[in-house]
């Protein structure tokens, strides 16, 4: 028998008893649809948070006092007591051989409240720059200039809007030359910022950009709260090959500047986009893992069901088996008929699963803030899961079949 004859045969079985076929593969479509539902939203999200990363800069290294990713309460004590960075520290990491540009910046994470005439918004973060820091963090201005080096050296009272702000105090009119008060203190707007939208549901448009001396003048040594307002240091190296050195020689540079003895850690955090992709990832990577595991389980117990739907199979076609072994058939081709049957019951489940599990997610895609991403080798992964199943599961009855004794076959009522 010709191998299109024996999936012929296998698909006429599936038609004959199509109810029966369709509990059968359940628990198959049940795990590949997980599988791919599961990948699929993954992969999507995996895509949308790196394009995310991204966007916050082009691979900079931030130095900080405070790490991106927060540790447990007693470390974050630790490094809350940690000295603040500065100008200085900053002026000497642009003189390192690895680095490109420096970008220092404060943050005021308090925020303000921003005034134009009866237009007010609150609670609004503004953040000291230099004219290094639109380059550093790719967020330049759509319209207007953005902050000068002459802007810092006289510390003038000139701001850069973001667009949530805008969208509040300027919704129907051009911002650019207009006064607005920032706390009790006027600045002349110059610039408004492109829209970069939203960052893990945060909005990256809700800021204010001053120049770095201003703010220093305005808040002092330290912020709202009576902390010491710590400089975070944007640095981009020469190139993605000297990140690396880069790293080591500002970690080097800042322990010799800072005095930390050799047995101790860091008082600082280096921080970068791989680490916090990393991060992610280690996260995903274990609802994946677990996911993964309830699946195949699943996948299991449908192996289960096709191994037992094949062993009746096998009792109800046994005359069959019979006059086919009499007429000439061999026990391989035997074999073979069965195993084939069984992996297209298989296939069969896996194909609508894989069809459920992209409706699905891109149900949720649509609906939901995740993401979703269809690729072919998640199809081939789910054909394949199916097919390792319908093999492991159905050689039991397809040898059992194969072994038949034909005299005994042909005399089975």
């Amino acid at each position: 028998m010709r191998w299109l004859e024996f999936i012929t045969s296998a698909l006429t079985a599936l038609r004959t008893n199509k109810l029966r076929s369709t509990l059968t593969t359940l628990g198959i479509i049940i795990g590949v649809f997980a599988v791919i539902a599961i990948i699929s939203l993954i992969q999507g999200m995996n895509r949308f948070i790196a394009d995310q990363i991204q966007s916050l800069g082009s691979n900079i290294i931030s130095v900080s006092k405070y790490p991106w990713v927060s540790l447990g309460e007693e470390d974050w004590r630790e490094i809350h007591r940690r000295r603040p960075l500065t100008v200085e520290d900053a002026e000497a990491i642009s003189r390192l051989p690895s680095v490109a540009i420096v970008a220092p910046n404060i943050y005021n994470w308090g925020g303000e409240q921003i005034k134009y005439r009866d237009e007010t918004v609150r609670d609004i973060p503004v953040i000291g720059v230099t004219s290094t820091y639109q380059e550093v963090n790719l967020h330049f201005v759509e319209s207007g200039r953005y902050i000068q080096e002459t802007d810092n050296e006289h510390r003038r009272h000139v701001v850069v809007l973001a667009q949530d702000v805008v969208d509040a105090l300027f919704p129907t009119s051009d911002p650019v030359g207009k006064r607005v008060r920032i706390g009790v203190q006027e600045f002349s707007v110059v610039g408004v910022l492109e829209r970069k939208g939203n960052f893990l549901g945060r909005s990256l448009d809700n800021h204010i950009l001053i120049p770095l001396s201003s703010f220093q003048k305005m808040y002092g040594a330290t912020g709202r709260r009576g902390r010491l307002n710590s400089v975070t240091i944007d640095v981009q190296p020469k190139n993605a090959a000297t990140q690396e050195i880069a790293i080591d020689q500002i970690t080097e540079l800042l322990r010799r500047r800072r005095n930390v003895p050799l047995d101790e850690p860091d008082d600082f955090s280096v921080n970068t986009q791989s680490a916090l992709t990393s991060v992610y990832r280690a996260i995903t990577g274990t609802a994946f893992a677990v996911m993964i595991g309830v699946a195949s389980i699943s996948l299991m117990v449908g192996g289960i069901g096709i191994m037992n739907i094949m062993l009746v199979s096998v009792t109800e076609r046994t005359r069959e088996i019979g006059i086919r072994k009499a007429v000439g058939a061999r026990r391989h081709e035997i074999l073979w008929q069965f195993l084939i049957e069984a992996v297209t019951l298989s296939c069969f489940g896996g194909g609508i699963g894989i069809a459920l599990g992209f409706i699905v997610a891109k149900l949720v895609a649509t609906f939901t803030f995740m993401h979703a991403a269809i690729s072919p080798w998640a199809v081939l992964l789910g054909f394949g899961f199916s097919a390792a199943v319908g093999i492991f599961f159905g050689i039991f009855p397809a040898t059992k079949a194969a072994r038949l004794d034909p005299i005994v076959a042909l005399h089975y009522e």
